[in-house]
């Protein structure tokens, strides 16, 4: 093989390097997440707002319709009854929103959720009045 021949196919080795690599990058990108703090609940199995309940991090996606949970894989639903995400693999369904400051997080039930240890020295601060992570700018 050439000179010539040898550069022209090492350079077309780079070009597709570089084009693996983008594309790598972009994978990366289409899927950042986001990480908050969140109110957990199960609802499937129990009656309105008596399921367990967690305080925890939740990782989504760039869109907002997948959560990841415990291991768990959450989809967005719609037309559901009590819920807003269904477990992909149990089709258990689950109600995820921002806690609340007055911890008054179930509509109907006193029902006080379990703090996960990684997430309970931010979720004592937000209770103290500071920002959840994520969220200091609204």
């Amino acid at each position: 093989m050439t000179d010539a021949r040898r550069r022209s196919a090492r350079g077309r080795a780079d070009v597709g390097a570089l084009a693996r690599r983008q594309l790598e990058l972009r994978h990366v990108i289409m899927f950042a997440v986001a990480d908050r703090v969140m109110f957990v609940q199960l609802k499937t199995g129990y009656d309105t707002d008596k399921g367990p309940a967690w305080i925890s991090y939740v990782r989504f996606s760039k869109s907002w319709q997948t959560a990841y949970w415990h291991g768990k894989t959450l989809r967005r639903g719609r037309g559901m009854f009590d819920a807003n995400f269904y477990d992909v693999d149990t089709e258990e369904e689950y109600w995820l929103s921002g806690p609340h400051r007055d911890r008054a997080d179930t509509r109907y039930s006193d029902i006080r959720p379990e703090i996960d240890d990684d997430v309970h020295q931010a979720y004592e601060a937000f209770l103290r009045g500071d920002p959840l992570p994520g969220r200091e700018h609204g």
